[in-house]
């Protein structure tokens, strides 16, 4: 193989390697999630947590969205945020032993919250949403996995219910999941009221939604500078090979 040809593959490896790293990034971050904006979430205190919903079918749109809380460390209070063109239910049921909570009885939680989008609604291909949903009191457990299923127009679904991997690796199907703080812990959060301020939750989801945008347009810049940067290297190489051989032939 000569030396020519030799570089010109090296730089059109270079350029794959530069694609697949770009879509991969993308395509990894593209499932359901759950985030706690601004205050730390804390163990027995009462919180807002944002799921974020990405559509990854090019074809049909995102029509419903079921989130399941743990049994095995019942949340006893939610609240959904109105959303225009969803309706939200939640389903509690009994709970096999009745725990206090701030001293009263309680002998149900939340089992299930559902949004379903009215007719003309979804989330279209190439798009997403969030949902609001206030809980507490939080339980007793450094982690809170809520298992989420996403339903497509036509019948597809796709469930998010995979818990976290021991080694910290992301499984191919994660269930959404937020950290809690032991209660006590100087976080300024887990306040007692579980109703949260309209005002507030605007501004949480206007800045999440502009670092997100912040977060993949720098992504996207980072691997076209790659791609770019390949192709720069391949060119530049290949013409210098040239000139070389051209400077040989002529001596």
């Amino acid at each position: 193989m000569s030396t020519t040809r030799f570089f010109a593959r090296a730089g059109v490896v270079a350029v794959a390697a530069g694609v697949a790293t770009l879509l991969g990034s993308g395509l990894a971050s593209a499932h359901v999630t759950a985030k706690v904006l601004g205050e730390a979430a804390q163990q027995g205190g009462y919180s807002k947590i944002t799921f974020r919903v990405p559509n990854e079918d090019d074809a049909a749109g995102t029509v419903k969205l079921e989130v399941k809380l743990p049994a095995d460390t019942p949340v006893t209070s939610a609240r959904t945020r109105p959303m225009a063109g969803w309706t939200a239910k939640i389903t509690k049921v009994a709970l096999d032993k009745p725990i206090k909570v701030h001293g009263a009885e309680i002998k149900e939680a939340v089992s299930t919250v559902t949004w379903t989008a009215a007719a003309g609604t979804r989330i279209a291909p190439g798009e997403f949403e969030e949902f609001e949903l206030s809980v507490g009191p939080l339980p007793e457990t450094e982690q809170l996995v809520m298992p989420a299923i996403q339903t497509y127009e036509g019948g597809k679904i796709v469930a998010w219910d995979q818990p976290p991997a021991e080694d910290g690796s992301e499984p191919e199907h994660p269930a959404p999941v937020i950290e809690l703080a032991p209660e006590g812990e100087d976080h300024h959060g887990g306040a007692a009221d579980p109703a949260i301020e309209n005002a507030a939750a605007e501004s949480d989801g206007d800045d999440s939604a502009a670092a997100a945008g912040t977060d993949d347009t720098a992504r996207w810049l980072g691997g076209a500078g790659l791609v770019v940067g390949a192709l720069g290297l391949g060119f530049g190489v290949g013409a210098t090979m040239r000139a070389r051989k051209a400077g040989a032939a002529k001596s």
